[in-house]
């Protein structure tokens, strides 16, 4: 975390010389332009392609195993995908580092780093923290991501809302057992904005829901507006995070740090 905090003010080109190949087999403008502009401030060089899926030899035939070949000519390999585990199967042939940027509704670990990154930096600790996540907790893989991080944590405690259709699944509220990290699980979240200190809003992923219903159920819910925010507690270590903001707000309470990371990075 000190590392990535000396960063910004002291640049380094460690990857200069180094090729980065970026394999995007799902849509992703943020991610993509985030790990692409990494690499040039680094020093490196990118080699990319924005739909894998269509314009690669996947089109032909190829299969994720055949990242292979890839990483006979790059150095590092930055891998998007519809499919959870991709990633860890294209490790499991490549020759060079593999770096999970989502796959499918699995994981995002680096975003989750990201998203710890901004916490620490917003709040000064992110020891104690209450955090709040909204939204898709089933598909969302940012969210099963961070969950993994904070429960290393000391004094975390976490409320999870969602419709019961997008809840966190077992294997992660499992997790938060093991580890002693007191939740709270429901639908509202009325009663929750008031207490929590990182509100961490994410979008509901419509696409992965299995039936019309659903989607139709869920689509739109939770939208982050000013009568939400008037909501929350007004201590300055509250910290917001959305990764899709659809609308820019007129104003915002001067206690509240909205973040959609455009400045630490982004997310998508």
């Amino acid at each position: 975390m000190q590392r990535a905090l000396n960063l910004e003010t002291q640049p380094t080109h460690v990857a200069r010389g180094k090729q980065l190949a970026s394999l995007f087999y799902e849509p992703s403008t943020r991610t993509r332009f985030s790990f692409e502009s990494a690499m040039h401030k680094l020093g490196g060089n990118v080699t990319t392609t924005d739909n894998a899926g269509a314009f690669s030899s996947a089109a032909k035939g190829e299969t994720i195993e055949d990242t292979r070949v890839v990483s006979s000519s790059v150095d590092v390999i930055v891998l998007r995908h519809t499919q959870c585990g991709a990633a860890a199967r294209a490790a499991a042939v490549a020759s060079v580092p593999v770096i999970n940027a989502g796959d499918g509704d699995g994981e995002h670990p680096t975003q989750a780093l990201l998203d710890l990154y901004t916490i620490q930096r917003e709040r000064g600790s992110v020891e104690g923290a209450c955090v709040a996540f909204v939204g898709d907790l089933k598909y969302g893989c940012t969210v099963h991501s961070l969950v993994q991080l904070l429960v290393s944590i000391p004094g975390v405690s976490i409320e999870l809302i969602s419709p019961p259709e997008s809840a966190l699944l077992d294997e992660y509220r499992t997790l938060l057992d093991v580890h002693n990290v007191p939740y709270e699980q429901q639908e509202d979240w009325d009663s929750v904005l008031p207490h929590v200190d990182v509100l961490y809003v994410t979008r509901m992923q419509t696409e992965r829901l299995t039936t019309p219903a659903e989607a139709l159920r869920c689509k739109g819910a939770y939208q982050l507006t000013m009568q939400e925010l008037e909501h929350c507690r007004t201590a300055p270590s509250l910290c917001i995070h959305c990764h899709v903001c659809r609308k820019l707000f007129q104003r915002l309470i001067p206690t509240c740090v909205l973040r959609t990371f455009g400045r630490f990075g982004t997310a998508s």
